[in-house]
């Protein structure tokens, strides 16, 4: 008859009454833990009762234990119970709390079951309230010494297996910090441990040398339920995940018990810890080859640190290491081979585990070389590749996609081929996410590039546009015929469709989808508008504006229809001539003050009110020109076609009428210098009276030769243009002679204040120039004397009359004829 299956989800391993159950190994088989042979982990809780230990054995590990009713708080675990982890091979053992008071001040059973606890589990979780830290009996310190001395004289030889002491803080309100709380219960565990009475071989060992100790706080159940279940989840990590640093079932941790012989094991520390017997454990013979093993190890160890020192620094300055991984693979066989050489005599188990510690040892070691390596090799190739794609950009951009795919896929098997030639042989070292990484930023990289690429075209587009159109702008503006806008707009379509067939062209370099071509040429448009009406804007700024006015004016006011220079004279109608060479100026304003075109002329380059909202940019690519959707400045024709606002209009007439004003007030003095002239029977008279004279001059060679050199002399003088300093120095000689004869004469007590004084001639310069500003009145339409009138008769000297140079008195006696003429 067959041996009949066990079918519960746990097992009382031993009962309140210290009786070992005989249904360890049916238990072991039904969880499917007998034929693990090494491969299972034991953990076991120890606490005070009721502190909710079956509650977090069932969250970390999926058993089922009984939990305490919360409404009656009575004991729920008697004894020590088993269970297997769910989805691990982890045998869990829930231990009977202490301080109950079901057992009363009988705590044979606490010391009993707590010193089989740390005897036969990996892990021991001692499970506390954080406010129990710090207490001597509420802690279990007191039991905890008992279990120490007691396992220390009973179990524990130099060299066997350590047990993990993880103290889960429970309620913990981190309102004083965890390292803290560790701080304090490390103080009571050394001073429990330096209080032993130590047998004679272990008077120099600590705590540290048996025990290893983690320490891990978790929120109040209740009151934090989120948090707590998030602490638990994290401290699941530790017994699972083996990549953590945390990761808590260590090899040095087992006791090198196969599972099917873990019931036994169990029975037998059970019975030795009930009837206090001694226990050889482990046996002489493995004490013996673990302590030769942990020594050639060391030694090994050190030769290994010693040979990957020269490694490092080249790494951690950023530089890729060649042939990495041969090296560390010689250097790592080297040391197994030594460690094998001598640790291969003794017991074969021992030396196999030790073999494979040393082994994992060096290779936790220089795996972080080769995450060092990879990040190097990362940084290496972004280099590589941005250089790579500066290169591309300073050619053509004919075949971008295409070099630009050949660079990413040079990159990637840069980065593989370092990788693998890195690696460890022998091991599984993975670099896919450094390589995800990698590419990611390889693929931005690109992206950005990219769009950058198509930016620098695009913005090369609008300076062809832009010199395209100066030209065409300077030839229609400043002839100013009445369809100069006609020409203009078709001068800009003609360029900006010139412009995006370059961009069409171009974009296939880029290998751009008909969507994004099609986003990027509404793009140019709206922006080769723009350029457009920047130029314009330019163009009639005030000044160049005002120029081309001057310019109109003059080529009607002082030149005629046959384009000859008008010379004035008294008799012309100057007053005519002003007045329309001005009206035919202004009609400028008009054609200046706004773009003369139809909306049909300008719709594909004018987007509308939300012409924009549904332009779609290419996926990933948010380096776009449209990424981030522009401002739309020209959606409304009517008020951006405008160029000369009403305000800034009026200024400019206003400036214009001035500057027309100067020009005829010049003009109608031009006609002082005609009207002042030599009459004819004066030349007849002067002729007659001289000709002796120029007979006597003609005859005699000294005054002929003197008359030459005169008029030498004077035509040099005309030629250089120089009769004004001249002029000028001579009126200064003169007047610096005349104040040195005054000075002589007021010193010899002549009066000559009459001589100095000039105002006859002042009151007549004064009289002249109020008698032309009053006629100037007259003809420009009886116009009455204002401040601004008088300050631009100022004004006519210094701006275009010019009347410092051709001096002041002269116009004022040639000013008099003109006002009785007129």
């Amino acid at each position: 008859m067959g041996e009949v299956a066990f079918d519960e989800p746990r097992l009382q391993l031993v009962n309140e009454n210290k009786e070992f159950s005989q249904d360890v190994n049916r238990a072991l088989k039904s969880w499917k833990l007998a034929d693990k042979g090494f491969d299972y982990n034991v953990v076991a809780v120890f606490g005070s009762q009721s502190t909710g230990k079956s509650t977090l054995l069932n969250k970390l590990f999926g058993t089922t234990f009984d939990v305490m009713n919360e409404v009656q708080r009575r004991q729920t675990t008697r004894g020590i119970w088993m269970s297997k982890s769910d989805g691990a091979n982890i045998l869990v053992l829930d231990v009977e709390g202490t301080d109950g008071r079901e057992r009363g001040e009988d705590q044979d059973f606490e010391r009993k079951s707590a010193l089989f606890s740390i005897a036969t589990a990996e892990v021991l979780i001692i499970n506390m309230w954080e406010n129990q830290v710090g207490l001597y009996n509420g802690a279990n310190m007191g039991l905890l010494k008992t279990v120490f001395d007691v396992n220390l004289q009973l179990f524990q030889k130099r060299g066997s297996p350590k047990t993990m002491l993880l103290f889960v803080i429970r309620d913990f309100t981190s309102v004083t910090p965890l390292v803290n709380l560790q701080n304090s219960l490390m103080t009571d565990l050394d001073k429990i441990w330096a209080s032993l009475s130590k047998p004679e071989d272990k008077q120099n060992c600590n705590i540290f040398d048996f025990f290893d100790m983690q320490f891990i706080g978790l929120p109040h159940k209740v009151f934090a339920g989120e948090q707590f279940n998030n602490g638990v989840a994290s401290l699941k990590t530790w017994f699972t995940d083996k990549s953590l640093p945390e990761f808590v079932f260590k090899p040095n941790y087992h006791k090198h018990i196969p599972a099917d012989g873990f019931s036994r094991f169990a029975e037998a520390i059970w019975e030795k810890i009930v009837h206090n017997r001694d226990l050889d454990l482990p046996t002489q013979q493995q004490l013996l080859a673990q302590y030769r093993c942990d020594e050639i190890m060391r030694t090994e160890y050190e030769v290994f640190t010693e040979q990957i020192k020269s490694i490092r620094p080249i790494l951690e300055a950023g530089k890729v290491y060649d042939a990495l991984g041969e090296v560390i693979t010689k250097i790592t066989t080297d040391r197994l081979a030594g460690f094998d050489k001598d640790g291969s005599r003794y017991h074969s188990e021992v030396y196999q585990t030790k073999r494979k510690e040393f082994e994992h040892k060096m290779v936790t070691t220089l795996h972080v070389y080769y995450v060092q390596q990879l990040r190097n090799l990362h940084r290496r190739g972004i280099t590589v590749f941005q250089q790579t794609l500066q290169d591309l950009a300073k050619g053509d951009n004919f075949r971008f996609a295409e070099k630009m795919r050949e660079a990413k896929k040079e990159a990637e098997q840069s980065f593989v081929t370092g990788a693998e030639g890195a690696k460890l042989e022998g091991t599984d070292w993975q670099y896919e996410e450094f390589l995800f990484q990698y590419m990611e930023e390889i693929q931005e990289i690109g992206s950005q590039k990219r769009a950058e690429a198509m930016d620098r075209m695009i913005k090369s587009l609008e300076t062809y546009i832009s010199d395209s159109l100066s030209e065409p702008l300077e030839v229609h503006l400043s002839a100013a015929e009445s369809d100069m806008w006609k020409k203009i707009i078709a001068s800009f379509r003609e360029t900006a469709e010139s412009a995006q067939g370059i961009l069409t062209r171009r974009s296939k370099g880029f290998e751009s989808s008909q969507e994004e071509l099609s986003v990027s040429l509404r793009s140019l448009r709206y922006k080769s508008l723009d350029v457009l009406m920047t130029r314009i804007k330019e163009e009639v700024a005030d000044d160049r504006l005002l120029m081309r006015l001057r310019n109109k004016f003059q080529d009607i006011f002082r030149y005629d229809d046959s384009g000859l220079p008008r010379v004035w004279k008294p008799g012309d109608d100057i007053d005519t001539y002003f007045t329309k060479a001005r009206d035919e100026a202004e009609k400028l304003f008009q054609l200046f003050a706004k773009i003369d075109a139809s909306p049909d002329d300008l719709k594909d380059y004018m987007p509308q009110e939300n012409d924009l909202d549904d332009a779609v940019v290419p996926t990933g690519d948010s380096d776009h020109p449209l990424a981030s959707k522009p401002a739309n400045p020209y959606a409304h024709t009517s008020s951006n076609l405008v160029i000369l606002t009403t305000a800034r209009l009026a200024s400019l007439k206003t400036r214009f009428r001035k500057e027309c004003d100067a020009m005829f007030v010049e003009a109608k003095r031009t006609t002082v210098a005609t009207t002042a002239k030599i009459p004819i029977w004066f030349v007849g008279l002067t002729i007659a009276l001289g000709f002796n004279e120029f007979v006597a001059v003609i005859s005699n060679p000294i005054y002929f030769l003197f008359l030459g050199f005169t008029l030498v002399g004077a035509y040099v003088v005309w030629y250089m243009g120089i009769w004004g300093p001249i002029w000028r120095a001579t009126k200064v000689a003169l007047q610096a002679i005349a104040e040195q004869v005054s000075d002589k004469l007021r010193d010899s007590g002549v009066d000559v204040s009459a001589l100095a004084n000039g105002s006859a001639f002042n009151s007549t310069a004064n009289s002249t120039r109020a008698s032309t500003a009053s006629n100037y009145t007259t003809l420009r339409g009886s116009r009455p004397p204002t401040r601004q009138s008088s300050k631009l008769d100022r004004q006519d000297g210094d701006d275009a009359l010019e009347l410092k140079s051709k001096g002041e008195g002269l116009r004022s006696r040639k000013s008099e004829p003109l006002l009785e003429e007129d």
